[in-house]
């Protein structure tokens, strides 16, 4: 995510790196080089020459403290900067009325059919009951599409197949809702094109029809500038509430997500990445500013541990570490909470310094298939008590799980050493030896 602008941001404040002061002087180039970073991810020229600007003014307005770095102070600058442009607070969205009605619109291929099915299941974890409605008539796969996401997320889907009014579908969806008792309703149109004068009324109609609470404009994170201009001419009709990037894990240079608050004055609400289900975060510009600049996003690596880390399991977890007796099938179940929790390597990208440090390495999911492998290829025994497991057992389980007897050690290693850590920090009392840790 964003990680051509990162590198660029990066490479801009070493040129601050061993300089005892900001100056007219040394802070010009550095300001250059961080202007043409944002006009390279796609931001417009006269937003990020405002932004440069003022990061200027505020840099060389301010005295640099002996514990600081110019480099860091700039660092900090532009962070500030960064998330004033992006909003500077997350901004709910409005879960009022009876249903509480969510119309989703966009342009084709947005990701908005997606995008509705990962805030159905969002909005059920928090405890609502949810209603999916499929309003696009027009494309032939996209009724069926709406159906498999809440088959997979457990949540009803509201279809009309004959009706190829959208208006009407959309109405009569909140009569149902309301007779079932459902919470929240979410509406998935049609993707349409800005030109399109026919489609953009209909959307149009649709909104002035049924009253939503929040109109949510899905856009396409990878068409850059183009989703900026897009979304304005959106406005201009809908007067939408938000903005949901989507794609955000594909190879974007991320200007629409630096840019389209200042040119829509709409907040961007939600931001997705992937195809899981799980893969939606609430849009917090600070949070997200942080990130573009490698210094990680813990408040969201926390929030996500805490949606999908099963408490139980997490007790029980505890009880064997206390004991020493954390196993394969511990190891296993945990392996299963991270999966749960989005892309590895996003996850990794939250970490405080670590985002740079893997900015080259392709991890995905993929990458836990050899460890599960060899897990599943262990006997109960062997899971339970890893001691067991000599130079025979390790090459029928290399066997067994298509890897090599040098993976398999490698994995036994690595486990061996966490389990000492997790002793160790069991010793000094937990909480304490993580904060001892992490100073």
């Amino acid at each position: 995510m964003f990680d051509n602008l990162s590198v660029k941001l990066d490479r801009a404040f070493k040129t601050l790196k061993g300089q005892g002061s900001i100056t007219e002087v040394n802070v010009a180039s550095t300001i250059k080089e961080i202007r043409r970073a944002l006009i390279d991810a796609d931001v417009n020229y006269k937003v990020a020459k405002e932004v440069t600007d003022s990061i200027k003014e505020k840099a060389l307005g301010r005295d640099v403290l002996i514990a600081v770095s110019p480099g860091q102070l700039l660092t900090k600058i532009v962070a500030e900067e960064l998330t004033l442009l992006m909003g500077e607070t997350n901004v709910p969205m409005d879960q009022t009325g009876n249903p509480n009605t969510i119309l989703i619109a966009g342009l084709q291929g947005s990701g908005k059919t997606t995008f509705s099915g990962k805030l159905a299941n969002m909005l059920k974890k928090q405890g609502r009951t949810v209603l999916l409605a499929a309003c696009d008539v027009y494309r032939p796969a996209a009724i069926d599409q709406l159906k498999v996401l809440g088959e997979q997320i457990g949540v009803e889907v509201y279809t009309e197949p004959d009706e190829k009014n959208p208006v009407k579908i959309a109405k009569n969806a909140i009569k149902y809702a309301k007779e079932q008792g459902k919470k929240s309703l979410i509406i998935d149109t049609a993707g349409r094109l800005a030109v399109d004068e026919e489609m953009m009324q209909e959307i149009s109609a649709i909104k002035k029809e049924i009253n939503p609470s929040e109109t949510l404009f899905v856009v396409d994170s990878m068409t850059g500038q183009d989703a900026v201009n897009t979304a304005a001419v959106f406005n201009e009709r809908l007067d939408f509430d938000g903005v949901v990037l989507t794609k955000l894990d594909g190879d974007t240079r991320g200007g629409a997500a630096l840019s389209i608050r200042k040119e829509v004055t709409k907040p961007i609400k939600f931001i997705s990445t992937g195809e899981k289900m799980d893969a939606i975060d609430l849009f917090h510009p600070d949070r997200m500013a942080k990130r573009i600049l490698g210094m990680g996003d813990v408040l969201s690596l926390v929030e996500k541990a805490q949606q999908n880390f099963d408490q139980e399991e997490a007790r029980r977890i505890n009880k064997k570490i206390k004991k020493n007796q954390f196993g394969f099938d511990d190891f296993l179940s945990q392996m299963e909470q991270i999966k749960k929790m989005g892309n590895i390597k996003d996850l990794l990208g939250m970490v405080p310094g670590v985002g740079k440090a893997i900015k080259d390495i392709d991890i995905d999911d993929d990458s836990l298939k050899p460890i599960e492998a060899i897990i599943k290829s262990m006997t109960p025994d062997e899971r339970e008590n890893p001691d067991l497991i000599n130079g025979s057992r390790r090459q029928r389980i290399a066997k067994g799980s298509g890897t090599s007897v040098n993976q398999v050690n490698q994995l036994l290693k690595q486990f061996q050493q966490m389990r000492k850590m997790m002793k160790t920090m069991n010793k000094m009392g937990g909480a304490k030896a993580l904060s001892n840790l992490m100073r």
